[in-house]
């Protein structure tokens, strides 16, 4: 059966076009780890399909150590994913997954890979997490799959992060864990980072920082609005929600943010509708129900409005099978 604890040697499965920062941020830990230490504690094999080198989103490309009908046995695997990662799909990769995870192997992903590890069913039944920008699309795709917005879950064998720096949080937890807080703090100063997170930090900055704005009624908005996406408060409701009036919310908008809180809001769910589009195979009409929009031409005039081409045209680019695209209604 598959264990909680990582062990000493990590596989690293590179998807075309993956993270080379969260990949850099996995392994960086690991080198310092045996650097600090004086001692060989982790090893690590890079892993491609053919066992050729994979290109990053970047460009770099990176040499695999093995193929992936090379490896023998290997205590974890990560999936590393990145751009167009929820769109790969490789028969080959989804079977070789499954028949090392039965016989035994932790399962990870870095940045995107949950939509692999997801697809394939081995996410069923525990928490993980992927990169907040995928987060929309992942929820509406896997429904039943508990997922957090946390930057890194470790749920059992499965050893999720959202990518970035969120992956050094995870294997400086997993150093910590093994052999103590004081080497993977010595590793953290050796990386210049100024502190560990937590698993259950959250991956984007506060909203008062994003904002620039520490105006408390005006973030409570702000949130109350991401929170109803779906089904759009009127800006009666919001006022009344937070205690003002409509005047003194636009008043609100208009001094901090230079437009009314109608325009946040409406840029806001168009924004959540565009990353459904480019994620998931939803329709149009369902992309719009789910951003709160009843009329399916109220939607695409307001998206050809704000980004200056109809929705269907948004999903064309995606490359989805023509046969999914002459389904859409709008």
């Amino acid at each position: 059966m598959p264990t909680s604890d990582p062990g000493c040697r990590f596989g690293f499965v590179m998807i075309p076009n993956f993270s080379l920062g969260a990949f850099a941020a996995a392994i960086e830990p690991l080198r310092l780890a045996n650097h600090v230490s004086g001692e060989t504690l982790y090893e690590w094999q890079t892993i491609s399909l053919d066992g050729g080198p994979v290109t990053s989103s970047s460009g770099v490309s990176i040499n695999a150590d093995l193929s992936i009908d090379d490896v023998e046995r290997m205590p974890t695997v990560f999936v590393c994913g990145g751009i167009e990662t929820h769109r790969f799909e490789d028969k080959r990769l989804a079977n070789w997954l499954r028949q090392v995870e039965r016989r035994g192997t932790n399962l990870g992903s870095l940045c995107t890979g949950s939509h692999i590890l997801a697809r394939l069913g081995l996410l069923d039944g525990y928490r993980c997490t992927i990169h907040w920008e995928y987060l929309p699309g992942f929820v509406e795709d896997f429904p039943n799959i508990d997922i957090s917005e946390d930057i890194f879950v470790v749920d059992r064998h499965r050893f999720t992060c959202a990518g970035g720096m969120a992956a050094s949080d995870m294997m400086l937890s997993f150093i910590d864990r093994q052999h103590g807080y004081d080497l993977a703090a010595a590793i953290s100063e050796e990386m210049v980072y100024e502190r560990i997170r937590r698993e259950d930090d959250h991956q984007r900055m506060a909203l008062r920082l994003r904002l620039a704005v520490s105006q408390p009624k005006l973030l409570s908005s702000v949130n109350k609005m991401s929170d109803n996406i779906e089904a759009p408060l009127s800006q009666a409701e919001l006022a009344r929600e937070i205690g003002l009036s409509t005047r003194q919310l636009e008043r609100l908008f208009q001094k901090y943010l230079s437009c009314t809180p109608s325009r946040y809001y409406m840029e806001m769910r168009l924004s959540r509708a565009r990353s459904l589009l480019q994620q998931t195979c939803m329709s149009v009409m369902n992309v719009a129900l789910a951003t709160g929009f009843v009329s399916a031409s109220h939607f695409s005039k307001s998206y050809r409005l704000h980004f200056g081409y109809a929705p269907r045209e948004e999903k064309r680019s995606t490359g989805l099978p023509a046969r999914e695209i002459e389904a859409i209604a709008v």
